[in-house]
């Protein structure tokens, strides 16, 4: 048995909370996403979204981190391949994982919009 395979249940999250600390504190766009993603949920909760709306909430606040900590992970991993060379590929596959979170925050924007403006154009 490898050692990847024996490390046990609880190590496995131990080992996913150190990745998320470490995304968080090594790239400043994922401290941004999750302080807005934090007074986006308290503002939820005072303009009490239902549960489904918190739901769609949570889920493009999600879809947002997770781009963003698999386009850091995409970025280390070629960059440790490539040993921080300029490659054309490496940049396309960069260039490609970036977009991702482009989208994926738009989109996220989007569904804010949408949940947010139903609540507050009819207190205008």
């Amino acid at each position: 048995m490898s050692k990847f395979k024996s490390q046990g249940f609880n190590n496995t999250f131990k080992n996913a909370r150190k990745g998320f600390n470490l995304a968080v504190r090594s790239e400043i766009n994922i401290r941004i996403h999750v302080i807005i993603a934090t007074l986006v949920i308290f503002a939820a909760l005072y303009l009490k979204f239902s549960a489904v709306e918190f739901c769609i909430l949570l889920f493009v606040i999600a879809l947002v981190i997770v781009t963003e900590m698999l386009n850091t992970a995409i970025e280390f991993a070629l960059d440790s391949i490539y040993h921080n060379r300029y490659s054309r590929m490496v940049g396309m596959a960069k260039d490609i994982s970036a977009g991702a979170v482009m989208f994926a925050t738009f989109v996220s924007i989007l569904v804010g919009l949408i949940l947010f403006g139903s609540k507050l154009i009819p207190l205008i």
